[in-house]
């Protein structure tokens, strides 16, 4: 990842991907810097940014739909990855979640959560093109919580991250990184609504950092 990628996921308010009881749909923050050309013939190969995904068959089922969404826009997929004029890279994760407290009633107005547990992927990142490696922490609930119910429930950070470069000389044309909270780890869900969060309004305003929710599938047309 970038060193102005890690420089925005640092300073992203926490507001921003805050977990809603009332929210609808897949609350995601996406963050974009591009060059990208327009659509002019341009061929892509996706690629896998750790080698250890490629060739699974997890990985292609995410990267079959960043496929579609690049052939939608216009660009083509490449015969053979030789010939192609871009090339996609993916990377994908979630980490090991953290336990979120809150009690009820409170009548000063808390809803935070502690008790941070240090990143850990399934998929082996500690620090290496990922986004959370400094985590994003709550604050700490004070004293004066006796005879309230408490809720523990378990918070997951999730990260899609997408870099286009052109293959002729390397130069960068698309860096995108993903990322949302949420009450599941399930990757087969996750991974699929950051796609769709990631190529709305593709390629974007270069620097921006903007706020996507992903209607539920049934609500998409």
């Amino acid at each position: 990842m970038s060193l102005r990628k890690k420089m925005l996921a640092l300073a992203a308010p926490a507001a921003l991907l805050a977990l809603s009881a009332c929210a609808t749909g897949f609350p995601a923050q996406v963050q974009r810097f591009q060059a990208m050309p327009a659509p002019q013939g341009q061929t892509f190969v996706i690629q896998a940014a750790d080698p250890e995904k490629r060739g699974g068959l997890e990985f292609a089922q995410y990267a079959n739909l960043v496929r579609q969404h690049l052939t939608a826009l216009g660009y083509r997929e490449s015969a053979t990855p030789d010939s192609a004029t871009m090339v996609v890279e993916l990377d994908y994760g979630v980490d090991d979640g953290r336990e979120r407290v809150v009690a009820r009633p409170d009548p000063f107005g808390y809803g935070y959560g502690f008790g941070y547990r240090p990143f850990y992927s399934r998929f082996g990142y500690y620090g290496r093109r990922h986004p959370f490696y400094w985590g994003w922490h709550d604050p700490f609930f004070g004293p004066g919580f006796g005879g309230y119910d408490i809720d523990s429930y378990t918070v997951y950070t999730s990260f899609l991250d997408l870099d286009i470069r052109r293959t002729a000389d390397g130069q960068a044309l698309f860096e995108g990184l993903a990322q949302a909270r949420s009450r599941s780890n399930a990757l087969p869900t996750l991974v699929p609504n950051l796609v769709e969060a990631m190529f709305t309004g593709f390629p974007g305003n270069s620097g921006e950092t903007v706020r996507i929710t992903v209607a539920p599938e049934r609500e998409r047309g």
